[in-house]
């Protein structure tokens, strides 16, 4: 689940209040999962909670996953406005999933 979107010039309490509450409830926009692409050495997700300088870090769901990581070969090589880069293996796997959170 995640927090419901607030509008900058949003002004009923009820919306503003349920928002804060959501995140102290530990729901946030900010969180997704991504699989790495297939046969190709990069995969850029869109984030919209992203923006540089912002610090992503990346959890293994998938043995493939956990493997990728531990071998040193997957890594977050830019991160921009809306979107992040992973660097990672060329091969052919499908099943490289991992959750993520971008936070700053």
């Amino acid at each position: 689940m995640s927090a419901p979107q607030l509008s900058p010039s949003e002004t009923q309490v009820y919306i503003i209040v349920n928002a804060v509450r959501q995140l102290m409830q530990g729901r946030s926009n900010a969180a997704g999962s991504i699989t790495l692409a297939a046969s190709a050495p990069t995969t850029t997700v869109s984030a919209p909670n992203c923006a540089p300088g912002a610090q992503v870090f990346l959890f293994p769901r998938t043995p493939h996953a956990a493997a990728e990581l531990a071998a040193g070969t997957c890594w977050v090589s830019a991160v921009a406005a809306g979107a992040f880069t992973v660097t990672h293996a060329n091969n052919p796997q499908t099943d490289r999933t991992f959750s993520y959170v971008c936070l700053g």
